[in-house]
């Protein structure tokens, strides 16, 4: 049996589905068996169809808008490289004199003359506030020729080792950051990283000088090479406290206007 459609698909519909429909408006020429059954059905698929168009529609909508959702999520999650500026000259400065003379060298000295009190090294030196004493004095100044060498040598080198916060998040790869910087240095207008040679002389001459100066004259080269060896790790410890520790706006660097991490000029994700 032929069909023919001529008629707009609204119009036909309600020819069909009338119950005095009109036979040639629906573009039947006879009459066949099981009319009703068939107007049920092309009513229902219609229907079906209808209401299931607005439904497709709506999930692609909703799919697109995840799909956004999802790249404005991946986007924002990446991380934003800050721009580098070099600090000013007072930054440095007021930088160096916290590291040579501040609360923290003082506090390291008092624990690491704590440590030899115990260890009793140099024991020429006895025990008693006076050997506490010389043993303080002696790590006080070895941690201070230490920085005055390594700010003395980045500013010839044209180096600058003040520590940066890392821009990235995690325990892990911070930790990793602040132990990498113990032996690096930005360098340029871009402040790309370098390896430090300030950075490795610096422990090194403090305990050289104390070798040489004031120690017992039984030390030699191989106990300040020694003693360096903790002096750097006691660095890479110091680094690893300015990665962690608050710095906020009521912290002690804020109040020495060392802020983001030890005179860093811009403000990173773990301010």
């Amino acid at each position: 049996m032929k069909y023919q459609i001529e008629k707009p698909v609204s119009q036909l519909l309600q020819a069909c589905i009338g119950d005095k429909a009109d036979r040639r408006a629906c573009g039947l020429t006879s009459k066949p068996r099981g009319v009703r059954g068939r107007r049920a059905m092309l009513f229902l698929l219609t229907s079906a169809f209808l209401g299931l168009h607005p439904l497709l529609a709506t999930s692609q909508l909703l799919i697109g808008a995840r799909d956004s959702s999802i790249d404005a999520a991946s986007t924002t999650s990446q991380r934003v490289d800050l721009p580098y500026a070099p600090p000013a000259q007072g930054i440095k400065l007021r930088n160096y004199l916290f590291d040579a003379y501040g609360p923290y060298p003082l506090a390291g000295a008092a624990v690491a003359a704590g440590i030899n009190q115990l260890s009793n090294s140099p024991p020429e030196w006895n025990q008693g506030a006076e050997g506490f004493g010389k043993r303080f004095g002696s790590d006080f100044v070895i941690a201070a020729v230490g920085t005055t060498t390594r700010y003395g040598l980045a500013a010839v080198l044209k180096e600058d080792t003040l520590y940066y916060r890392c821009e990235c998040r995690g325990a892990y790869p911070r930790i990793g950051h602040a132990v990498i910087s113990t032996l690096t240095a930005r360098r340029g207008t871009d402040g790309h990283r370098v390896f430090s040679f300030p950075a490795l002389v610096a422990p090194y001459a403090g305990t050289m000088t104390a070798v040489y100066g004031w120690y017992p004259s039984r030390f030699g080269a191989k106990d300040a090479f020694r003693m360096g060896n903790y002096s750097m790790l006691a660095y890479m410890a110091g680094n690893v406290s300015l990665e962690f520790f608050y710095s906020g706006p009521h912290s002690l660097f804020s109040r020495m206007h060392l802020k983001n991490a030890h005179g860093s000029p811009l403000q990173g994700p773990n301010k």
